[in-house]
């Protein structure tokens, strides 16, 4: 835009030139007309019948006015009849004859010099009949171009000034005119990859089209989102009902079964229902996540309370593999969050501790307030990462080499991890001093 603005003040300023230089030549021209015409016509008038022949007065004052336009040089011709009387007689005619109410006016080149021609015809009458008088008055145009080269320079002048000064307005206002596209740039830059709410940054009324026209890209961008959520969270409903029902056939039926090889496969077909059915969860967990995460729905809430709630969710499952579940709540834990995707996250972490943890293990949960942050640790004595850093398993899809006999999809880190990011928390595993496995979940305290 700069560069834009600067040509066009570069152009306006050789327009400028060259107006006022075609200004001037016409000018100057018209006015050295006007003077050698009078000149001209004056010269014209001194031309007189006498006995004898012809008599041609040059007035002094017709050679004092063309003197005072310039150091220029003067000729002259007067023909009477279409015969030279006096003056140069090779001085150019005209191509055409002048009328007899106004002076014609041409240029030539006359011994190495261009000059300008001013023809007058009158008549004169001799020996009792009109006969044509034409008079012929040159003068060189050194004045004329020294005085359009001044105008010209003058106006050279003026529009490299011109050009100059906008230079400093050029700047200004192109920065008048991208600044509040680098505001709305920087508005949206500062957005998260999973923030789409309309954009009501101020807009000057030329960008409004264009905010309009966005915010109705990312009303179209999250409706689309939402109908893929929505169509995750149907097919995993609609698929872990007929597993359900399919395990618990399985289940009777091995019950009913005597063959050992008929249990064995009824083992690996509930095996797989329960498979099948936690990754349906998970795919559910994490959509709702994905579209939590867009639009979370704050709130002030009490995490604590919330680790509470959980722990005594877990506990009967937990109990069922004889694995203790052991509580540590240290005060309240005051947070602005989304309750939705805390209880997602916290019940990934808990879950995949007691998933993981051997018979007779236990699992320890603490919540307590460290350094500005409600902190909720999950420690256990299960298998441990087995090398793997956290980084890796916080992945989609991605579970840790010594869990393959564990049913699994491979979301329930990656889903912890979105829940923190779009709350503005942290989240990170890693492994426990003696065995096992350390999960930290951390988010801002009121």
């Amino acid at each position: 835009m700069l560069l834009q603005l600067l040509l066009l003040a570069a152009c306006l300023s050789v327009g400028l030139y060259a107006a006022v230089r075609l200004g001037a030549d016409r000018a100057s021209e018209a006015t050295f007309d006007a003077v050698l015409g009078a000149a001209a016509g004056s010269l014209a008038e001194e031309v007189r019948v006498a006995e004898g022949g012809i008599t041609v007065d040059l007035p002094p004052a017709t050679f004092s006015m063309l003197s005072a336009m310039g150091e220029e040089r003067i000729f002259y011709r007067v023909d009477v009849d279409g015969a030279p009387v006096t003056g140069y007689a090779d001085l150019p005619l005209p191509e055409q004859l002048p009328t007899a109410l106004a002076p014609s006016f041409y240029d030539a080149n006359y011994r190495d010099t261009d000059v300008r021609i001013a023809a007058i015809l009158r008549s004169i009458r001799i020996d009792g009949r009109a006969a044509p008088l034409l008079v012929l008055l040159a003068e060189t145009r050194q004045g004329q171009g020294a005085i359009a080269a001044r105008l010209g320079n003058r106006a050279a002048v003026l529009g490299l000034a011109i050009f100059l000064a906008a230079i400093p307005f050029s700047l200004y206002f192109a920065r008048s005119f991208l600044s509040p596209i680098d505001r709305l740039a920087e508005a949206v830059g500062r957005r998260g990859a999973r923030d789409l709410r309309p954009l009501r940054h101020p807009a000057p009324s030329e960008l409004q089209p264009f905010v309009t026209a966005l915010n109705s890209f990312i009303a179209r961008l999250r409706g689309t989102l939402s109908q893929t959520e929505t169509f995750l969270a149907e097919a995993a409903h609609h698929i872990r009902t007929p597993l359900t029902v399919m395990r618990n056939e399985a289940e009777l039926a091995l019950r009913q079964s005597g063959e050992e090889e008929t249990r064995a496969r009824l083992r690996g077909l509930i095996r797989a229902a329960d498979e099948s059915a936690r990754s349906a969860s998970q795919l559910l967990d994490h959509a709702t996540v994905l579209y939590r995460a867009e639009q979370a729905d704050w709130a002030e809430m009490d995490l604590a309370k919330l680790v509470r709630d959980l722990v005594e969710r877990f506990r009967p499952a937990a109990e069922m593999r004889d694995i203790s579940v052991r509580l540590e709540v240290r005060g309240t834990l005051p947070t602005r969050a989304d309750p939705v995707l805390v209880e997602a996250a916290l019940r990934n972490i808990i879950d995949n501790a007691v998933k993981y943890s051997a018979p007779d293990g236990l699992v320890e949960v603490m919540a307590e307030a460290v350094a500005g942050e409600a902190r909720v640790t999950v420690m256990d004595r299960g298998r441990g990462l087995a090398g793997v850093v956290d980084q890796g398993l916080k992945r989609r899809f991605r579970r840790g080499a010594n869990v393959s006999d564990v049913p699994g999809s491979g979301l329930g880190l990656t889903i912890v991890e979105e829940a923190a990011q779009a709350m503005g928390g942290s989240f990170a595993i890693g492994p426990r001093e003696g065995g096992g496995t350390c999960a930290v979940f951390s988010l801002p305290l009121l």
